[in-house]
């Protein structure tokens, strides 16, 4: 069935979660292509060069989940505040070092420990940047292809950290080898991330600092002149800054949004969420698959039965605001910790809520964590307050949950899993779900 959503809402709403994983704030990539299409316009690139450039700008960070897990673990600290701080960090060495000394080791479980992870970055840091890099963006670009984008796009992505006098990576490109696409979005990112930070005039300085290094001359020549413009900062700044940048796609070249588009949007940010975790790998899909076949069981309609597997594809996407430290964490969580993970389900809902048409779907989506008796979060919500469609997630999330292996338990054999759930119906699950799901699991010969 046709939709009246269009790519750019849909894509643009849901840069919001690959800020949410870069630490950054919200609104980062939509601020960035903002200032980089007019840059694009500034340079009279024609209007299919403009769509390139639109989407590889709100789509940079499309790999950024994948090294998530990694970076937790070679440099033992929070891996949303790293790439946070790492963004602020030039070439220079005095810089490089103070990141490593400020963002090593920070839940290192001793002194030593910190010691040995700081000596260690410091001989090896080169390859761990290279090697992390190098898998955001190589995942990025492939995320892109998956989600139907051209190659104008995936290669503007995963060419995204390259730098102007080759120093960057993860191909060493120089000069013009570089798409222009992936010189703008650099651009556009740092100026944003030091315009939020330090202000006009420091962002532009940063920038001017990097002509010739990072950034291509012609290009910080073409951002000197539009930051010369009041107008430009003021709309930059603005609370209307989405719609502004709703505005800039090029009408001529919009791509229709159908059912089908849509549900593989939906399966490939399923795989971003995926991604940051080893112990998460495939649980979106998964979930996906048991919310559609409880569904069935239930006897829901065909296209219902369509939208609620959207949900559940997108049911954890808020996950991707929580650190790796936190989600990959072996022991019990602290107190702390524990609030962190359940921001996670009104992130979800927040994130779903900010595209129109998905209003329902962010109710009943941010909604999987709650219970029936009223225990769960993040609202609270009792039995008569909390949808089918939410019942039918939460039943497949608590099966995956249990079944996969996880930091803090190995996988669960079927049987087992379905006993442990037992203990929970009527309080955490609904027993209608239940049943439908061991139907399922009987039919598929898994019991």
């Amino acid at each position: 069935m046709p939709t009246t959503l269009k790519l750019s809402e849909l894509i643009s709403a849901l840069s919001y979660a690959l800020d949410i994983t870069e630490g950054q704030p919200e609104g980062h990539c939509i601020r960035s292509c903002w200032i980089g299409m007019h840059i694009g316009q500034a340079l009279g690139l024609t209007a299919p060069q403009l769509w390139d450039l639109y989407y590889t700008i709100l789509l940079k960070d499309l790999g950024c989940s994948s090294n998530a897990a990694r970076i937790s673990e070679l440099y033992l600290t929070d891996d949303r505040q790293f790439k946070q701080d790492f963004k602020l960090v030039g070439a220079s060495l005095p810089q490089m070092l103070g990141f490593v000394f400020s963002n090593t080791g920070t839940h290192a479980s001793s002194w030593r420990q910190r010691a040995q992870s700081i000596l260690n970055v410091l001989r090896h840091g080169k390859e761990m940047a290279d090697e992390l890099i190098s898998t955001r963006c190589h995942r990025g670009a492939d995320i892109a292809r998956q989600l139907r984008f051209n190659e104008n796009v995936a290669r503007g992505i995963q060419a995204l950290d390259e730098h102007w006098d080759g120093s960057g990576r993860p191909l060493g490109l120089q000069g013009e080898a570089i798409p222009l696409s992936s010189r703008i979005a650099l651009l556009a990112q740092v100026l944003d991330v030091f315009h939020v930070t330090h202000g006009r005039h420091a962002a532009l300085t940063e920038v001017q600092s990097r002509a010739g290094s990072w950034f291509d001359p012609q290009l910080v020549a073409v951002i000197g002149q539009l930051g010369a413009s009041a107008p430009f900062w003021q709309q930059l700044e603005a609370d209307d800054i989405d719609q502004a940048v709703l505005a800039l796609e090029p009408a001529q070249c919009a791509v229709p949004l159908d059912e089908d588009y849509m549900d593989e949007i939906a399966e490939g940010f399923g795989q971003v969420v995926d991604s940051k975790s080893p112990f998460t790998a495939g649980h979106s899909q998964r979930v996906g698959h048991y919310a559609d076949c409880i569904a069935s069981e239930l006897g829901m309609a065909p296209a219902r039965r369509r939208w609620l597997k959207r949900a559940a594809l997108l049911h954890d996407v808020g996950k991707l605001g929580v650190s790796n430290t936190i989600l990959d964490k072996p022991g019990r969580l602290d107190a702390d910790e524990w609030a962190a993970v359940q921001r996670h389900a009104g992130y979800t809902e927040t994130i779903l809520d900010r595209i129109g048409h998905f209003a329902e779907m962010a109710r009943v989506a941010g909604a999987h964590h709650e219970k029936l008796d009223g225990s769960g979060y993040p609202r609270g919500l009792r039995a008569d307050a909390i949808a089918l469609e939410t019942r039918i997630i939460t039943t497949a999330d608590i099966f995956d949950a249990i079944n996969a292996e996880r930091p803090y338990h190995p996988a669960t054999p079927v049987a087992r899993t379905l006993d442990i759930m037992r203990q929970h119906l009527h309080s955490a699950i609904d027993a209608e779900c239940f049943a439908a799901l061991e139907r399922v699991l009987r039919a598929e010969g898994a019991l």
